[in-house]
């Protein structure tokens, strides 16, 4: 009997990505099997990455010191909810859910496996301070794109799971990955309403290789499109239809050889599952352009948890760790849905992604124990592994 098989779920070299949300997935009923936050499930030990509040990279420990005094540092309320992988590093999103969060965005090392990763500012210390509106504030999504530069989605809200704070006006903030320089900051106030709430960001290129950036607007039912090139904006209103209940709002693009891309969506609460494709996007065209790819399998509610560079997307049940892959070229139904991952009892996979050693991974936490002050003081249980497949030979 073998122990594991890695899937040869292999990535495209340039990939675009979308996953996660600034709210919960989850409903605490879901927590009610899956609880504290010791999990010795290593899918693959030598790439299995853990990742915690409490192991954080200081430029010394007196600075750690005073922002434990402060308050400024709270181990427990650290949590990371997005990861977008380069070569041998993760870049990662801790948004500031709880007080205590001395940085918004991180990077890790992934050239080995550690019994616990250390996470580091990113690109720098200067820019996470809270309260200055030129540095980051509360990065709920992030996407790296084909020509190296990361986008982050900063909310400009803090303490949303406490007492919500607004610091600042939304925003998107590009960073060159290779000399870590920060080259634009898009200003999101004219596109945002007061209903709005802001949870996932993708990165799409047209075929002329001009870039453009989505954002799911959950709270306003919208998708906003922004011309990074054009310095243009659109907002593409959804139709009620789609949004039974105003939850959580995924969002996941696929792309064709050709560059043809569609970005697939679904609210959490939805029954069925919906797309649009990047060329009527890119324009606002919003009216007459969705498509109702149909009902989710089973009647049960599907967490959108992203695609793989090409034509796949992955799900998972709401409250359920199995991992399924569905070739977006074939009919949404659940005979088309292959399981990937069985998952196990201790977390709840947030993000698949493609990366490192050309591997499909996953994103795994107890995010429902998080929001439900349910971690201890060891905080929220974090692993970064790639997809498997427990079998027998």
């Amino acid at each position: 009997m073998s122990q594991l098989q890695l899937l040869l779920l292999v990535a495209s070299a340039s990939v675009v990505l979308a996953g996660y949300s600034s709210s919960t997935d989850e409903s605490t009923d879901a927590s009610n099997s899956i609880g504290g936050t010791k999990c010795d499930k290593n899918p693959l030990n030598e790439l299995t990455f853990q990742l915690s509040g409490s192991s954080l990279h200081w430029p010394c420990e007196s600075t750690k010191n005073i922002y434990v005094q402060s308050g400024r540092y709270v181990p427990r309320n650290v949590i990371v909810t997005r990861a977008q992988l380069q070569r041998d590093s993760a870049f990662v999103a801790l948004p500031r859910y709880k007080q205590g969060v001395p940085f918004t965005l991180g990077k890790v090392n992934l050239k080995k496996g550690e019994c616990l990763t250390k996470i580091a500012p990113y690109p720098c210390w200067a820019i996470q301070e809270e309260g200055n509106c030129q540095a980051l504030q509360s990065v709920v999504d992030i996407a790296v794109d084909q020509n190296g530069l990361l986008w982050a989605l900063d909310v400009g809200i803090v303490n949303t799971l406490e007492q919500p704070i607004r610091r600042c006006s939304p925003k998107i903030v590009a960073i060159n990955t290779a000399n870590h320089k920060v080259v634009k900051s898009i200003d999101l106030s004219d596109l945002v309403t007061s209903e709005s709430r802001l949870q996932f960001i993708v990165v799409d290129y047209s075929k002329d290789n001009k870039p453009f950036v989505y954002v799911a607007d959950a709270g306003a039912r919208s998708i906003l499109v922004y011309d990074i090139t054009g310095n243009k904006s659109y907002r593409i209103v959804l139709p009620k239809a789609t949004a039974p209940t105003s939850d959580v709002l995924y969002v996941a693009l696929t792309s064709k050889p050709d560059g043809t891309s569609t970005l697939f969506f679904s609210y959490l609460s939805s029954p069925r599952l919906y797309s649009i494709k990047g060329e009527y996007l890119r324009v606002g065209q919003g009216a007459g352009s969705i498509i109702d790819v149909g009902p989710k399998p089973y009647g049960k509610q599907a967490v959108l948890l992203g695609a793989d560079g090409g034509t796949s997307l992955f799900f998972r049940y709401k409250g359920e760790n199995d991992i399924y892959l569905w070739d977006s070229e074939t009919c949404f139904k659940a005979a088309n849905l292959q399981e990937v991952q069985r998952g196990g009892d201790c977390r709840l996979s947030t993000q698949v992604l493609p990366g490192h050693k050309r591997f499909m991974w996953a994103l795994e936490s107890n995010f429902h124990d998080f929001i439900s002050d349910r971690t201890g003081c060891n905080g929220a249980s974090i692993v970064l592994h790639p997809v498997v497949r427990e079998c027998d030979d």
